[in-house]
């Protein structure tokens, strides 16, 4: 597979951009990897990067975007953070990827089993991690489905992986409406912004539609303005 350069980073759409990740995680789940000469592509890219996406997710050490989506060296940025969570340096570092670097897609994976979710569950205090559970508090507080406040804990599996779930879709909406940038690329149609959920027991990505904001000729009534209501 190609290393990509400037000219090839500029023919591929936001839409196009999903469909190369889909059929990089489909090729991963079927351990059946693109051909690829890694050192070559690191003589390629010794000048210069062209990454075509930028995927926000957790440190778990199973959860390597490259692997999981089955990329090479210069094909997408990744930005790493236990719960992938957003901040606001995390942010820039999007608008980096995107207006600067000319990046086409934002991906928010979360995973199944996540350990700092379970922190979060648990109500977990311990030094700086404190801080950064903090952040995903308010998605487990938003999980509705589990009346049982003996059941809100980590011991519970449905109610971890609910609120994996809604924090990645928060974090989605959560990244446009606090980037006046990547908002006004979004509705441009130059990049989209797609939260995600990977299973560490299968290997597979589930792509979440109803967070999935970008404006193509498939979504031609498309607006983020949805986010505000």
């Amino acid at each position: 597979m190609k290393t990509l350069n400037k000219e090839t980073q500029s023919q591929i759409i936001p839409r196009k951009a999903l469909e190369i990740l889909q059929n990089g995680n489909s090729r991963f789940v079927n351990n059946l990897k693109a051909n690829r000469n890694l050192l070559e592509q690191v003589n390629e890219t010794s000048e210069g990067q062209w990454p075509f996406a930028i995927v926000l997710s957790c440190i778990d050490s199973r959860t390597s975007a490259e692997l999981i989506f089955d990329q090479g060296l210069g094909d997408i940025f990744s930005v790493r953070i236990a719960g992938n969570i957003v901040n606001t340096d995390i942010l820039g570092s999007m608008e980096f990827a995107c207006k600067v670097a000319g990046s086409k897609l934002i991906v928010v994976l979360g995973h199944t089993k996540c350990g700092a979710v379970k922190g979060a569950c648990d109500h977990v205090e311990m030094g700086n991690l404190t801080e950064l559970l903090s952040k995903l508090q308010p998605a487990v507080y938003a999980e509705r489905e589990t009346q049982d406040n003996d059941k809100r804990n980590s011991k519970n599996p449905a109610f971890v992986e609910n609120v994996s779930a809604i924090n990645v879709r928060r974090t989605v909406k959560s990244i446009i409406e606090r980037s006046f940038i990547i908002e006004q690329m979004v509705e441009n149609g130059e990049i989209g912004v797609v939260g995600a959920m990977y299973d560490v027991e299968t290997g597979k990505v589930e792509f979440y539609k109803d967070v999935e904001f970008i404006r193509d000729e498939q979504n031609k009534e498309f607006s983020v303005a949805e986010l505000r209501h």
